[in-house]
């Protein structure tokens, strides 16, 4: 099992930067994103996270009011302060922060507060029978459910959608996008994330903005320098490109 986090920042570079640190956790499985505390709190009221990473300073409500609002859920996810101010680290643990790390984050620092989680997460959830493993050890992990359908929102609600009624999904101004035939809807996966989740028989990486099911592909249109467009078979009949590095796959793949 891995332990499904959000990661809740102001700053764009400030969450990359923190997930491109917990790729190479294999125990994290980062399953969201929030720009502020607001959006954060839906998030978790909808979807059950095991650990949050939380800035202190944001627009709005701040990270430590966020902190104490968790408190009063039913179910609450482990904290983690990711912060650049030393100066609230009382206040983080007077509201149940397992860890309290400063910016930029240190890998080393950053593994410490992941274990602190690993730990506390078995002693709420089963004592010495651990689903979770610290893979710095190398012990082998339960396999984790996997189900066809992937969280995305739609009017402020979340929605599962089907792996079959997604027609491709596409990166839009550093925003993930998934298109059914009626619909386009946010999801706070990114395309890799989607890529690993989807049934790698019928997704499709077209290019580094898109991802696509190939049976929902009506027509192969030739571009230009050995590229294509998809022709999908949604309301709009959109178009999905290939780019050129991707062609020769397809190709082989489709058998033309």
């Amino acid at each position: 099992m891995k332990l499904k986090a959000l990661i809740v920042d102001d700053e764009y570079p400030a969450r990359q930067e923190l997930r491109y640190l917990l790729n190479n956790f294999d125990n994290i499985e980062i399953v969201g994103e929030a720009a502020n505390a607001q959006e954060a709190l839906a998030l978790i009221k909808a979807l059950d996270y095991q650990i949050l990473f939380l800035d202190v300073s944001m627009p709005g409500m701040t990270g430590l009011e966020l902190g104490a609002a968790i408190q009063e859920l039913p179910k609450q996810p482990h904290v983690i302060f990711v912060t650049a101010y030393e100066d609230y680290a009382v206040q983080a643990f007077e509201v149940n922060a397992v860890d309290y790390l400063l910016k930029p984050v240190e890998p080393s620092r950053l593994k410490k507060a992941i274990d602190k989680v690993i730990k506390a997460y078995q002693e709420t959830a089963g004592g010495p029978d651990r689903e979770i493993q610290d893979t710095s050890q190398g012990k082998p992990e339960t396999p984790q459910i996997k189900i066809d359908r992937v969280p995305a929102e739609k009017q402020g609600k979340t929605v599962l959608v089907a792996e079959s009624d997604i027609f491709y999904a596409f990166t839009e101004q550093d925003y993930i996008y998934i298109k059914t035939y009626n619909d386009k809807l946010f999801t706070r996966f990114t395309l890799k994330e989607l890529e690993a989740r989807l049934n790698p028989q019928i997704f499709f990486r077209t290019h580094r903005c898109y991802l696509v099911n190939l049976h929902k592909v009506r027509e192969i249109v030739p571009f230009f320098n050995g590229t294509y467009n998809l022709v999908v078979e949604d309301k709009e009949n959109s178009e999905v490109p290939v780019s050129r590095a991707q062609a020769k796959k397809l190709r082989k793949i489709l058998g033309f």
